[in-house]
């Protein structure tokens, strides 16, 4: 009975440990429940439940005595697609039998410790040559280009640079959009750009929370209205500190 117990547990640790990579990775909650309880499935524990929140995950398993549950806090949450794509793959090898409990735990602690973000110059490359592609896509002129790029490549790495000194939930995105705002008033004053509506739109889609508002959406069609609502909120909030950096700007011309 004690081994049943610890295997239990055991089982529980491997899937609460898939749940925390995804859900801190940007998967959706409906994804994640499905996944736990697929894998808890795999190892012999057919009655599971889960109730996942964007900050939370509490998992049951049923068919023992007493229940077990567990509960892990989500604190830091980003936007790693890979990652989550890696756990899927290792939730099919454990339905299909190819790895054991062991050897699934193994893999998702190495998934856990991966770092795969790209070095951060691309990441601001990225932005930069994205900043102009947006501005270009909501009919800005070429004339705008370079200067949208560079509103947008010093907007991220200002994003960048105040979410680590000063990790405050919407302040980064906040200073973020008022430098990218300064910046396109600048280029325009100065005569290199021309459109500042476009070159701002441009500058600042990077900031967009676009996974997240996805994300919210399909949770809300999957019935999770909880998570659904919160990260709604999360991106209406950080949609509104986009736009009051835009306006305190704007308010000074």
């Amino acid at each position: 009975m004690g081994k049943q117990v610890e295997e239990t547990y055991d089982i529980m640790e491997v899937c609460l440990l898939a749940g925390k990579i995804m859900l801190q990775s940007g998967g959706e909650t409906y994804r994640v429940e499905d996944t736990m309880m697929r894998m808890a499935a795999s190892f012999g524990i057919e009655k599971t439940h889960s109730y996942v929140t964007p900050t939370g995950i509490i998992f049951s398993a049923e068919g023992t005595e007493p229940t077990k549950t567990k509960l892990i806090r989500i604190s830091e949450r980003s936007t790693d697609l890979k990652k989550v794509a890696m756990v899927n793959s290792v939730s099919r090898k454990i339905s299909s039998g190819e790895v054991n409990l062991r050897e699934a735990l193994e893999h998702l602690q190495e998934i856990d410790s991966l770092n795969l973000t790209f070095p951060f110059m691309i990441q601001v490359a990225a932005a930069t040559l994205a900043s102009g592609c947006f501005m270009i896509m909501f009919e800005g002129s070429w004339n705008d280009f370079i200067p949208s790029m560079i509103s947008g490549g010093i907007g991220y790495l200002s994003f960048v640079y105040f979410h680590r000194f000063v990790p405050i939930k919407f302040f980064s995105e906040f200073l973020a959009s008022f430098v990218i705002g300064l910046m396109s008033f600048i280029f325009v004053k100065l005569g290199v750009g021309h459109q500042l509506d476009k070159i701002i739109i441009g500058s600042v889609m990077t900031l967009v929370p676009g996974l997240l508002v996805t994300n919210a959406i399909r949770d809300l069609m999957a019935g999770h209205l909880v998570s659904g609502l919160s990260k709604g909120a999360e991106a209406f909030l950080t949609a509104f500190a986009i736009g009051a950096g835009i306006a305190v700007v704007l308010s000074f011309l």
